[in-house]
């Protein structure tokens, strides 16, 4: 226990929490200590600035900080402002969390494009009454029940049993006077219940993003999905992308159990929602099926995920893993199975595999390309006889991340953006409320209807000749206001500056140029693609022709393009529901070709003819060619 002598009184406004903190414990810390959750794209680092509060009585707290000095302004300075991942506090004070720094439940896409799959869950009940033992009749009790059980179905001779179930089987059969439920995974029993519960066997479908986990209740005698929920993942305050999280687990095996820890807390918190609101007992739920890129899965089984992120980026294994539930924490059944679908290669993880079950592109005799567009996207280019994959670092962006007034799509965030011939702003928020900042979907039009109106060129660089009061200079150089101050929630301007326009053409050139690489691989040309697949809940929400606009995806004609929203959840239920898909994905990371693109020698290249927009090479983006002069 502290000195209480060292002990100090926080207050965080406008929540009215209290809490105890210790003489020199950093705000961020303190914040996360209270339950209040403050936006951090970097976990605290000082990297991101996002972690803005404010805080009147700065004799309470520690002095200013270069990296302080370099993310706020000298109007912020002299208002209060602090980032909390760099003030310590020395006495009892009270810190204000202003909206803009406030972590809101992100605009999420919980469902996906699913196939029709006969259904075969791996997880089965059959209600059998067995004859009681006599002195005539003393076969033991798992064989009589086995036994029992070949007489009904051929198919269930050579059962292996659960050794929890197993020490549990001679009081629950006589409890139960021998009229009894098997729970069998596959050939083994995992559960053997008192009377006829057959009608009640539900699994759980989970994509567990960096950003968000998303759970389907499903019942697998019908295999339909009767509830769906989402949270923000938990993790995220040890920063907002992978890489943080795996620099913090690196640090020590007590950092990568908190990370594991935190994935279960909000798959429990997903399971008992889907199944307050069904109305299901959780403990009736017998499988989980888990997917998520190689770090979400590495973080939830615990496996130290940083030689993933290190040359040449390997993960511990790729066949698919299953693991009781009791011995995970997760609060289902306890001898339920907790099942991921296996790893391509580096960072193309089962939420990817998920992608391609779901949209079944790997069935397609025609070419697809299949784009999961997140901080970490995946590409996918082929058709059933050859596919081939890679990822690439887009980075954070796309969450709002490295941008001057960028958040997560979250209520309040400018989500669609116009601009007309005379330089006025039409823009639509999430929650239809006034904006607090910009995401992701944002950004991308007002960089395709500012190339589209020459405010800025083909270099990404902003006419200074053009004499519009949106556009100024700042301290980082010029920028185009979107909202006037008395427009926003915070009282201050929201633009997009110079430096948020680089970071967005590094985010599409990536992204682009993976696209390029693996077609020039398979030897097609975008008349050769005849579907266009994107992914994930970033990818649903984005206008496809400002996309191809600003070269962030091949110039594929509209009617080619397919949003097929959260393939990886819709992915993860399918394999649930059908044993036969679960194998199909087996058999795909055997047949998928994984390129490595930092292995590759033209990639350099590919991604600097990239950064242009929509490309250095004009002639690959045809309909935005044809395009310019009427745009302009």
């Amino acid at each position: 226990m502290g000195d209480i002598m060292n002990d100090v009184k926080v207050v965080f406004e406008p929540y009215g929490k209290r809490v105890k903190a210790s003489v020199g414990e950093l705000v961020f810390s303190i914040a996360e200590k209270a339950g209040v959750a403050i936006r951090s794209e970097c976990g605290g680092r000082g990297v991101c600035g996002k972690c803005k509060v404010i805080i009147l009585d700065q004799n309470a707290i520690s002095k200013l900080s270069d990296i302080e000095m370099n993310h706020l302004t000298s109007s912020e300075i002299i208002s209060g402002y602090r980032l909390a991942c760099q003030t310590r506090v020395l006495k009892n004070v009270v810190v204000a969390v202003p909206p803009e720094s406030i972590m809101q439940p992100p605009k999420l896409m919980i469902l996906g494009f699913e196939r029709d799959v006969k259904l075969s869950p791996v997880v089965r009940k059959l209600h059998l009454l067995l004859p009681e033992p006599t002195l005539s009749d003393i076969r033991p009790d798992f064989e009589r029940l086995l036994e029992s059980a070949q007489e009904r179905f051929k198919d269930f001779g050579g059962l292996d049993i659960d050794y929890d179930v197993l020490k549990m089987l001679p009081e629950i059969l006589r409890r139960s006077h021998w009229d009894i439920t098997l729970v069998m995974w596959d050939r083994r029993i995992i559960g053997v219940e008192p009377g006829d519960t057959s009608d009640r066997i539900f699994g759980l479908a989970l994509d567990i993003g960096t950003s968000k986990i998303v759970g389907h209740l499903v019942d697998l005698k019908s295999g339909r999905t009767i509830a769906v929920a989402s949270i923000e993942n938990p993790q995220a305050v040890y920063g907002e992308d992978i890489i943080t999280r795996i620099t913090h687990a690196s640090k020590g095996d007590a950092n990568l159990k908190e990370l594991q820890r935190l994935a279960v807390d909000g798959i429990n918190k997903v399971l008992h929602e889907v199944c307050e609101n069904s109305g299901v007992d959780p403990f009736n739920v017998y499988e989980v099926m888990i997917v998520g890129n190689t770090a979400m899965h590495h973080f939830f089984f615990g496996i130290q995920p940083k030689y993933v992120a290190q040359s040449p980026y390997v993960p511990a294994l790729r066949k698919a893993v299953s693991v009781k539930a009791k011995d995970l924490g997760v609060d289902a059944y306890p001898c339920g199975i907790v099942t991921s679908l296996p790893i391509v290669a580096g960072f193309v993880g089962a939420d990817a595999v998920a992608d391609v079950i779901a949209t079944g592109m790997h069935e397609l005799s025609e070419n697809s390309i299949l784009i999961d567009i997140g901080t970490n996207t995946e590409v996918f280019v082929g058709n059933r006889d050859y596919l081939l994959c890679c990822s690439c670092a887009s980075g954070p962006a796309f969450e709002g991340a490295h941008i001057k007034h960028g958040m997560r799509a979250v209520t309040g965030a400018i989500e669609k953006v116009h601009i007309d011939n005379n330089f006025d702003v039409k823009y639509e928020t999430i929650g239809g409320v006034k904006p607090l900042g910009v995401c992701g979907s944002a950004v991308i039009d007002v960089i395709a209807e500012m190339f589209k109106h020459g405010i800025i060129d083909a270099n990404g660089r902003i006419n200074s000749q053009i004499e519009s009061p949106r556009i100024r200079a700042s301290n980082e150089g010029l920028e185009f206001v979107i909202a006037w101050k008395d427009e926003t929630a915070t009282g201050r301007e929201i633009t997009v500056t110079q430096k948020d326009i680089r970071e967005f053409q590094l985010a599409k050139a990536a992204i682009y140029s993976a696209c390029s690489i693996l077609m020039k691989k398979r030897g097609l040309s975008e008349e050769k693609i005849d579907f266009l697949f994107i992914a994930g809940a970033f990818g649903n929400y984005i206008n496809p022709e400002n996309a191809k606009v600003i070269g962030l995806i091949p110039d594929v004609t509209s009617e080619k393009i397919r949003f097929v929203g959260n393939t990886a959840v819709a992915g993860a239920k399918m394999a649930l529901i059908s044993k036969e898909m679960r194998n199909a994905a087996e058999q795909l990371v055997e047949k998928i070709r994984y390129h490595e693109l930092a292995a590759d020698p033209n990639f350099n290249q590919e991604f600097i003819n990239a950064l242009n927009i929509p490309h250095r090479f004009i002639g690959r983006f045809p309909s935005i060619r044809k395009h310019l002069k009427s745009f302009r």
